[in-house]
Parts: C-alpha cells; sequence; structure tokens
C-alpha cells in the first residue's frame, strides 16, 4: 500500500511542477504585420482598443490566470467586476472567447487581425508567437 501512495504522490508533484513551469504567450495571426506592445495587448483585453480583435479564453484556467495577472494585473474577481461594469454602462461588451488553447489557436490562425494568448506548447505554424509572459 505506501509504494503505491508514494508512487502517486511523486506523480502529483511531477505534474504539479510541470504546470508550473508552463509558459504562456502571446498570439497573432502568422500573417499579422502588429507587433503591439505588453501595455497594447493590455488595452485590447480591457477592450480599450480595438486595432487588434482579443480572443479570450472561456472559463478561469491557469493559462488565463498568468495572462491576465502579468498583463493587465487583474484577477479573475477583478476582471468580472471591470467587465461588469462596462456591459452595465454600455461602454463595452467582453471579448470573444475559445474554449481553450487549441481553439484560440485555430481562431487566431484563422483571423488576420487576432490576438489571443495559450501555454507555449499549443503554438503552430498558423500563429507567431508576439511575446513570452515571464
Amino acid at each position: 500500500m505506501k509504494p503505491c501512495i508514494i508512487a502517486l504522490l511523486t506523480s502529483a508533484l511531477a505534474t504539479a511542477s510541470t504546470l508550473a513551469q508552463a509558459e504562456v504567450v502571446v498570439i497573432l495571426n502568422a500573417s499579422a504585420s502588429a507587433s503591439p506592445s505588453q501595455s497594447d495587448v493590455a488595452n485590447i483585453f480591457l477592450g480599450k482598443d480595438t486595432s487588434l480583435k482579443g480572443i479570450d479564453q472561456k472559463g478561469w484556467n491557469p493559462t488565463k490566470e498568468k495572462f491576465y495577472s502579468a498583463v493587465t494585473s487583474k484577477n479573475e474577481s477583478q476582471l468580472k467586476s471591470y467587465w461588469s461594469g462596462l456591459v452595465f454602462t454600455g461602454k463595452g461588451q467582453p471579448l470573444q472567447s475559445a474554449a481553450d488553447d487549441t481553439a484560440v489557436v485555430a481562431l487566431v490562425g484563422t483571423e488576420a487581425n487576432a490576438i489571443g494568448y495559450v501555454d507555449k506548447s499549443a503554438v503552430t505554424d498558423k500563429v507567431k508567437v508576439l511575446f513570452s509572459l515571464p
């Protein structure tokens, strides 16, 4: 029994350390000529800049958490409050969202003006990496 528990704990720790080391990247369509700065990207994902179409991720996951924390300095509750205020006052609508990294890559890869964020492992030749998050 003890060897099974030790094996499970070792596996769980290995998985957790892999998740903690995941690298989040901001992506653009492979043919895009735009090169927005990190502050421009923050404005796009906060609905303040419409020069590019931001593709968000549905739900709150580690990739989304790392992106919003690093780029906009907002956590989940702050982001929900922010968008609620914009929607309530008629000043904005939340961005289009995709189910997961693969769906974000697919959307950004097919829309010339699209920008998104994904785990680096999801990047394909349909998109290019604008920058990586620390």
